[in-house]
């Protein structure tokens, strides 16, 4: 099962998405608080599940929540989850191949339904 790490960074807080084997499947942007970033976790908990893909590679749309597929500047895809309220809440690494991309994907809708929240210990 996968799982959320909430650390503390000197923009504030942010989580990011593990799965089962460790490997990070997205991550967030900062928050002012930990309570605004488990809030963040929530809503991608449930956004993962229902969220439409949007390949923005060949026009396809989508409402949101939605999981955004596109090529970065360096030629990579990459995805973005949007909330419903169409704020930008996980973001992915880049991929070399969409295949993959659309792997990371289904590694979200897979493992942030059912994740547990850890914080990571501070130095």
């Amino acid at each position: 099962m996968g799982k959320f790490v909430i650390r503390r960074g000197k923009a504030g807080f942010l989580f990011c998405l593990k799965a089962a084997n460790g490997e990070i499947i997205a991550v967030s942007s900062a928050y002012a608080s930990e309570a605004a970033c488990r809030k963040g976790i929530e809503s991608v908990a449930h956004s993962a599940a229902e969220a439409a893909v949007e390949d923005q590679t060949v026009g396809k749309q989508a409402a949101c929540p939605k999981f955004e597929v596109y090529l970065d500047r360096q030629g990579e895809f990459r995805f973005r989850l949007r909330a419903r309220n169409g704020q930008i809440i996980a973001v992915s690494e880049g991929y070399a191949a969409k295949k993959n991309c659309l792997g990371g994907i289904e590694s979200v809708r897979r493992n942030a339904p059912r994740a547990d929240v850890f914080g990571e210990p501070q130095e």
